[in-house]
């Protein structure tokens, strides 16, 4: 086993952290969908899907290293909100503690000398300040444009996403 039972226990807290953000924005999502606004939905949907391949690269990092998975219970994710920019928020403090949660890791893994978890580590601590810019930006384009005028954010989101399609084929294109 490349990894201590401390650190092993540590990262199974991790995926179910990760399993029950997935969870959280499948229910932003659906508030999305039920409130006729697709592209938030889409946008929280596709979080989702991200905060799954989070918990499963940290499934197949366990079991690549050694380590034992088990995946704790998850918590109910919070199902209304207030308005968009409530659920929102929700989100971005949802990225804040897990930026705080990967950072213990990452501490965790300095303090046992386990530089492989910590390389592995360096992965999420990049990822978060992704997470974390894009979700506050979020934040800001929803209390921007106010509760009454939400199809702005629609159309911002569908920019964004079209924008980066052509970045990534580019990219493809290019290599």
């Amino acid at each position: 086993m490349l990894i201590s039972k401390k650190m092993n226990s540590a990262i199974n807290q991790q995926v179910g952290n990760e399993f029950g953000a997935s969870l959280q924005y499948v229910a932003i999502a659906a508030h999305f969908a039920n409130e006729g606004l697709t592209a938030l939905a889409a946008h929280f949907y596709e979080q989702a899907e991200e905060e799954r391949d989070h918990a499963m690269r940290f499934v197949r990092y366990l079991v690549d290293a050694g380590g034992r998975v088990e995946i704790p219970a998850i918590a109910s994710p919070r199902a209304t909100f207030k308005n968009a920019a409530d659920a929102v928020r929700l989100a971005l403090n949802h990225e804040l503690t897990v930026t705080n949660q990967i950072n213990q890791l990452v501490e965790l893994a300095i303090k046992e000398s386990d530089h492989i978890t910590n390389n592995m580590l360096s992965w999420f601590v990049k990822e978060q300040l992704e997470e974390v810019s894009s979700m506050d930006n979020l934040l800001k384009v929803v209390q921007r444009a106010g509760e009454s005028n939400l199809i702005h954010v629609e159309d911002y989101l569908t920019r964004l996403h079209a924008k980066t399609a052509r970045m990534v084929a580019e990219a493809k294109d290019e290599s």
